[in-house]
């Protein structure tokens, strides 16, 4: 394939090679279900790292490099691999959701995006326990195992259904979501904690929840759901409702019809400190 960006990527292409790619991590994970010899800190405390998270990375990356030898690649475990000037870099997140794995907890996915000049432009996610596979690429629409999906059509924060997650450093940080979770569980007919980024905002996109926000997150645990929201008819964007970027580790994705009144409501929420000492 070549790496020219003179020549118009072709998109339905490069998401095949995405979803070959994730269905492959997939089939990683299924097979070391219940099985886990070998789980242990990364280094900070709840970060976890087990052998499937290696192995589904492998296999991810064994189809990226056989389709696109000359592009670059930034995986969870292996860091950043391949052509350093290429302008199209691959986003791998093996296992999302590695703690609910290690539990035998079903909601962990793998998630495979493509960003081209620094933006997501294709997207594949699969979750083998519940044999979904959720794709989009830009223009092209999102798909769930290949049936059109939309976001929801909630208008009310009030009626809405959110999911968020915590930050590793949780524990050490003002700023830990704690009292977002509590500000919007009020508001709101409830609040999920999900615990694999790539899941929850592809529930947004196939309507099943109407928001979602979070900080902490690193480029491979959403760049592959921000296309899918937005091809399915959903905003992604900062809190504030800037332009979303990847390496400040926050995003807010909704529906778009609660997504002012989502954001509002964030940015007046004080941060809750706790003493642990």
């Amino acid at each position: 394939m070549k790496n020219d960006m003179d020549v118009e990527p072709n998109l339905a292409v490069l998401l095949d090679v995405a979803t070959e790619a994730a269905q492959a991590g997939g089939a990683v994970l299924h097979s070391y279900w219940g099985k886990l010899e070998n789980i242990r800190e990364k280094g900070r405390p709840g970060d976890l790292i087990t052998e499937a998270d290696q192995a589904a990375e492998a296999a991810v990356l064994a189809v990226i490099k056989r389709y696109c030898p000359d592009h670059q690649i930034l995986a969870e475990e292996s860091g950043a691999l391949g052509n350093p000037d290429s302008p199209y870099l691959w986003a791998v997140d093996p296992l999302d959701g590695t703690t609910n794995y290690a539990h035998q907890y079903p909601f962990s996915a793998t998630s495979v995006a493509l960003l081209i000049q620094g933006g997501p432009q294709v997207g594949a996610i699969y979750d083998p326990f519940h044999r979904e596979l959720f794709r989009a690429a830009k223009g092209l629409g999102a798909t769930r195992n290949r049936q059109p999906i939309h976001v929801s059509k909630t208008d009310k924060l009030a009626q809405s259904l959110l999911v968020t997650g915590f930050a590793y450093d949780r524990r050490e940080t003002k700023d830990n979501n704690y009292a977002e979770f509590c500000r919007m569980t009020h508001l709101t007919q409830g609040v999920r904690r999900g615990g694999a980024a790539c899941l929850d905002l592809a529930y947004v996109a196939c309507g099943r929840l109407d928001g979602y926000w979070e900080r902490g997150l690193s480029p491979w645990d959403i760049a592959a759901g921000i296309i899918l929201v937005e091809e399915a008819g959903g905003i992604v964007t900062a809190y504030n409702q800037g332009p979303q970027r990847l390496n400040t580790g926050r995003l807010l994705a909704t529906n778009g019809l609660i997504h002012q009144s989502l954001s509002q409501e964030l940015l007046q929420v004080e941060p809750m400190v706790f003493n642990l000492e």
